[in-house]
């Protein structure tokens, strides 16, 4: 009995086994030519790549809006993985332009343009909004706006990229909040929203474009 009663005692002394070190964050390219590429999640502070039923979500808007997707100049403003830019490029995008500060995640994203060989895709190092103003003016018709949240950078982005709009070009942004107020401000209209946890996701398009034949709100 006294051995018995000792045995809870030491298997409640033996210490824990360590935890197994978790892999990599990774994401995917989930739809085109180069479906299933998986996307390094760097540990980075502010990265927070767009999940993948979000991604889904908004190419099926996308398409529904722009059906020729191959008519298509897109501008990833604050890249981090990819996975917004690189998507479009998979699915055949004329060109798409990526824009990166951090260092890391800048060479990550030439690693994986350069493997995929992506010849549609441009990869520019630098501060956002800096390159947004030497960027040509009216030479996108899709621009994704995925700053970090606690950055404080959706109305100086939306400002920066308005004079880089084409005629009909479709604005994508994510952010904690509704951001309609903001965007009306610099003559973006909302189209499409959702919500996916903390993140509002929103399609815009300029206020001064007629929606194409037979497109709703």
């Amino acid at each position: 009995m006294a051995a018995e009663r000792r045995r809870p005692r030491a298997q409640a002394q033996r210490p824990q086994a360590a935890s197994p070190r978790v892999a990599p964050r990774k994401v995917r390219i989930i739809g085109g030519r180069y479906r299933r590429t998986p996307l390094p999640v760097l540990d980075a502070a502010g990265l927070r790549p767009t999940p993948d039923r979000v991604r889904e979500t908004l190419f099926n808007w996308i398409a529904h809006l722009r059906p020729d997707l191959s008519a298509l100049r897109g501008l990833d403003l604050f890249a981090g993985t990819g996975a917004l830019g690189l998507e479009l490029a998979s699915r055949g995008a004329a060109s798409v332009t990526l824009v990166e500060s951090a260092p890391a995640q800048l060479a990550q994203l030439r690693r994986v343009r350069d493997r995929l060989g992506a010849a549609n895709v441009e990869v520019i190092g630098g501060d956002a909004l800096a390159v947004a103003r030497r960027l040509p003016t009216r030479s996108f018709d899709l621009v994704f706006v995925d700053p970090p949240f606690d950055a404080g950078l959706h109305a100086a982005a939306l400002q920066a990229l308005r004079p880089l709009l084409a005629d009909d070009a479709l604005v994508y942004v994510e952010s904690a909040a509704p951001l309609d107020q903001v965007a009306a401000a610099v003559g973006l209209a909302p189209l499409r929203a959702l919500k996916a946890g903390q993140v509002h996701a929103c399609l815009y398009r300029r206020a001064d474009t007629d929606l194409p034949a037979g497109a709703d709100r």
